[in-house]
């Protein structure tokens, strides 16, 4: 979830690679996934799709335990709301979703009005 990805995190983030334009979504999910290299395409095990991830510069070091690396990655699922507009995220965003218009390497991104789309009150005349 975003608001448990720390700086120090993604600190050795040297570049957000985009897999389609994200100009138009209101907001894409997060995630720390370990990798076992600092740049390329990572797999992808989720239902949905892969919108992004982040490449690691060279002083990233991987994990002693596994040899992986802690890298973000950026993701939808089937049901968000660029998919199912009127679906379970018509308003609201899942906790780990982000403004991707916030994001860059090194920074966690944040939710904006635009990606929390609060409910519109209703009108009674």
């Amino acid at each position: 979830m975003s608001s448990l990805i720390s700086d120090d995190e993604i600190h050795n983030e040297v570049e957000l690679v985009w897999l389609e334009d994200v100009t138009d979504l209101d907001y894409v999910r997060q995630s720390l996934d370990r990798l076992p290299t600092r740049r390329g395409k990572p797999a992808y095990h989720r239902d949905g799709r892969l919108v992004g991830y982040a490449q690691l510069g060279p002083q990233a070091k991987p994990s002693r335990a596994s040899g992986t690396f802690r890298r973000r990655v950026f993701w939808l699922l089937p049901h968000d709301r660029d998919t199912v507009p009127d679906g379970l995220y018509s308003t609201g965003a899942p906790a780990e979703a982000v403004d991707p218009r916030t994001l860059s390497a090194g920074s966690r991104g944040r939710k904006t009005d635009r990606s929390e789309k609060p409910a519109q009150p209703t009108h009674h005349p």
